[in-house]
């Protein structure tokens, strides 16, 4: 039985369905959309398109959803930092340009391929076969500390502090431009962007609570060097509440300038403190991680630029 998704087009001007799709789908690939395109299964006012149609508003688009083929993840060896192990869980410092879990263009390589091999498939199926042990994630180009779970009741323990907002999550981060006050709070609810689907954004109408705060950890000529603690836990939530207040993170390719001096592959965000109860224990533990190398050599740069 295949699923359905059912679109009416908005837009300021016609768009290509296959990059629409993709705007609307952001977890698909793009290579995905236009083979289901030239399969027939996408339609448009009930008329099968190809991908370099253009779609309009008040379209409606029909796209059928063959079902999932079950997905076989390869273990392996990729060397990850695990900060702390034991039977119920493990904490990985996941370097900048790893990618969490499998996903349509990336089927190597990610963390999870790793901790599979690291655990010999020893750990929790509640998020499916794609995400084993995974219940939290950070972006691709964040680097630092996540919890993984082996087993289900680690995680379902994770997963509730995660809930209530009890586990500590410190990031730090270098913004653009220069932050008056020494330390602040940003409230805004996100939520998908109405027109760009990759994006996040401060959405009133239909976004999720969140709630960041942060304190400044050294001034530069044009750039600051921040802490940021999550209350909540919303995609891309330090990214958009940064940018909000006009200091996207440095090297941030979606919320921030397009181009920087400095060249980065990514944004300058890294995930340096995470403490929880344990699941089994119910002790507090907190673990901290050392500032990536490129970090550390971007603050040396900028505090010889002042």
């Amino acid at each position: 039985m295949e699923n359905e998704w059912n679109l009416q087009v908005e837009l300021s001007e016609p768009v290509r369905i296959d990059k629409y799709l993709s705007q609307q789908f952001p977890e698909q690939t793009r290579t995905y959309l236009q083979n289901l395109i030239k399969e027939g299964k996408v339609l448009v006012e009930g008329k099968v398109v190809k991908a370099n149609h253009k779609v309009c508003t008040g379209e409606h688009i029909r796209v059928e959803i063959p079902p999932l083929e079950p997905l076989e993840i390869t273990a392996s060896d990729l060397d990850l930092d695990i900060v702390y192990e034991d039977k119920e869980l493990l904490v990985v410092n996941k370097p900048q340009g790893m990618v969490v879990h499998p996903a349509p263009g990336h089927a190597e390589g990610t963390l999870v391929n790793g901790i599979l091999h690291h655990c010999k498939k020893e750990l929790s199926g509640i998020n499916g076969v794609a995400r084993p042990g995974i219940v939290h994630r950070i972006d691709k180009d964040t680097s630092g500390l996540l919890i993984v779970c082996k087993t289900d009741r680690a995680h379902l323990s994770i997963a509730r502090q995660l809930k209530e907002h009890t586990i500590v999550r410190r990031y730090e981060a270098i913004v653009h431009n220069e932050i008056a006050e020494e330390e602040g709070t940003i409230e805004g609810p996100i939520g998908r962007h109405p027109v760009h689907r990759k994006m996040m954004c401060i959405n009133e109408k239909n976004g999720k609570p969140a709630v960041t705060h942060y304190r400044v950890l050294e001034h530069f000529r044009r750039f600051t060097h921040v802490e940021c603690r999550l209350e909540t836990g919303r995609t891309h939530q330090i990214r958009v509440h940064m940018a909000s207040r006009n200091h996207p993170i440095l090297g941030d390719p979606v919320y921030g300038p397009k181009r920087e001096q400095f060249r980065l592959k990514g944004q300058a965000l890294h995930a340096r403190t995470i403490g929880f109860k344990h699941p089994i224990t119910g002790e507090y533990m907190e673990f901290t991680s050392e500032l990536p190398q490129y970090f550390k050599e971007l603050l040396e740069k900028l505090r010889h630029i002042r």
